[in-house]
């Protein structure tokens, strides 16, 4: 087979290998192929061929009818220079791309299946169409409980697991759907001051304005190896970095990648998601936190606890000691979000300014407590007293910044967006519902997590009193056509409910007119 030059494009394509053809190169006209065919990519004897979608190109700036680009990504893994010859040919589709086809008619899969389905997408043997189709076939269908148990397996042996060599070994995750709740940063030094192991591997966001590590990241660096790792932790007892360097279940990463612009985020795909990370990351102890709102991911009491029991079913069959939490999702957590506005209310609670928020400060030291006893030492009932005291006494606070030290602090910190604009109340009255989703998705627009200085700070929380005029919250931005998105946005809905007094009955009288949605002018 006659090869072709290899080409180097620089082009970060997200999670996918791509191929690149000039539409005039004779292998493309001979051999038939087709713009998003798979390809196979063969640097010579001896080494692993490359699999990639096929772009054909028209522009011989890109790449010429003698040669085949590769993108970052791809290039990286075919490990030969440019210039090196090359052959492609048509790749054979994944064996388990059968189970996906009978995954979206509705059946019932093996674990070998869902084994056989990582480990292809690990092998970039899926394109993202057929990640999507997988994705969307689990979220429509829905997957049984011993199908997520599959599937935690799959993700779990897909990528390297971590021993920490103890046999306690804390960790805690939130499922999210609640803005700035950013409990981990508080959490993880109070508990790691006390002594116990808390390796905090965390992810970026999917979903939401901002991951615990695109808030971390604002701090310092998470991009760190296993080696790095096992090293602050034996240093500090805890860490917070990003998962995805450390190889831990790295088709649940690749999944991901094709979760966030879909927006999906299925109960079964999200226990499985959750678990495999916990499980190759060495946890052995583990508490979930899930908040229950009526804009939060989970709506209704009955819906939170069916999802606790699948935890607490995927977790015991994993061996993982696993406590489950409900906890108040009526609204955000904290003032801030986005990574740079959350960062400063994580710093505020653990310095003990009196200004910082007293939300993301109980619910830190109730959640930091329940992981204390897990520590045998530590008698029930009494965690959260000792989790205050560590806060209080300082401690936890020099926890943090001995552990961003070691983990590299952030030499150039991202500053807060310098578009600002007020969303202010329209009349007088009381906050009675802040709308998780709409925020989030205001924040979002704002270039949340993309920019960390971007995002949304609330002025007011729900009971709070508020006039006329006054700000209910602060939309940052860092480029105008954020800026004017998320404008917009809030413009059509804050996400804010006002209820106007009836008229004046004195204090402590409670009467109030149906409360009515903030519409602002921008």
């Amino acid at each position: 087979m006659d090869t072709l030059k290899l080409r180097r494009i620089a082009i970060d394509t997200y999670r996918e290998n791509v191929a690149f053809l000039h539409r005039d190169c004779p292998h493309y006209r001979s051999e038939g192929f087709q713009a998003l065919a798979k390809v196979e990519v063969l640097a010579g004897r001896g080494t692993m061929p490359v699999l990639a979608v096929l772009n054909v190109v028209d522009d011989v700036a890109i790449v010429g009818p003698d040669e085949l680009g590769l993108s970052e990504q791809a290039f990286a893994q075919i490990g030969v220079p440019e210039g090196s010859p090359v052959t492609v040919c048509q790749a054979q589709p994944p064996a388990s791309l059968g189970a996906v086809h009978r995954k979206i008619r509705g059946e019932r899969l093996q674990a070998w299946e869902y084994a056989d389905i990582a480990r292809d997408i690990v092998n970039n043997r899926y394109s993202k169409i057929e990640m999507s189709a997988f994705i969307v076939a689990c979220a429509q269908v829905g997957l049984e409980r011993e199908e997520v148990l599959y599937l935690t397996q799959a993700m779990v042996e897909s990528g390297e697991r971590l021993d920490w060599g103890a046999d306690l070994v804390a960790d805690k995750h939130c499922i999210g759907g609640v803005p700035g709740n950013r409990t981990t940063l508080i959490v993880m030094p109070i508990v790691a001051a006390h002594g116990l192991l808390i390796p905090k591997t965390s992810s970026r966001a999917i979903t939401s304005p901002a991951g615990t590590a695109d808030t971390m990241e604002v701090l310092a660096r998470v991009d760190l190896s296993p080696d790095q790792l096992h090293d602050i932790v034996r240093r500090e007892r805890g860490c917070l970095a990003w998962g995805g360097t450390a190889r831990l279940a790295p088709a649940d990463d690749v999944l991901i990648s094709v979760e966030r612009p879909l927006s999906l985020d299925s109960p079964g795909q999200m226990v499985a998601s959750i678990l495999a990370k916990k499980v190759a990351a060495g946890s052995t102890h583990l508490l979930i936190d899930i908040p229950v709102g009526p804009t939060a991911k989970v709506r209704h009491h009955q819906d939170a606890l069916r999802l606790r029991k699948l935890f607490e079913y995927v977790g015991d069959s994993l061996g993982l000691h696993l406590e489950v939490l409900l906890t108040d999702g009526s609204q955000p957590i904290g003032r801030g979000i986005g990574p740079v506005l959350e960062a400063r209310d994580v710093m505020a609670v653990l310095d003990n300014d009196p200004a910082a928020p007293a939300d993301l400060r109980d619910k830190s030291l109730l959640l930091a407590g329940q992981i204390l006893e897990f520590d045998p030492t530590v008698r029930g009932g009494t965690g959260q007293a000792l989790a205050r005291e560590i806060l209080v006494s300082g401690c936890a606070a020099a926890k943090l910044r001995a552990i961003i030290a070691a983990q590299g602090t952030n030499p150039e910190p991202p500053p807060l967006g310098s578009l600002r604009h007020e969303i202010p109340a329209p009349v007088n009255g009381v906050v009675t519902a802040i709308d998780n989703f709409q925020i989030a998705r205001i924040a979002r627009l704002a270039g949340a997590p993309l920019d960390p200085g971007a995002g949304v700070e609330l002025h007011r929380k729900l009971g709070d009193p508020v006039r006329q005029g006054e700000t209910l919250y602060a939309i940052y931005a860092c480029f105008p056509a954020d800026y004017r998105f998320a404008r917009a946005l809030a413009g059509q809905d804050s996400g804010y409910a006002i209820a106007e007094p009836l008229g004046d009955h004195g204090p402590g009288t409670n009467q109030w007119r149906v409360p009515i949605r903030v519409r602002s002018r921008t």
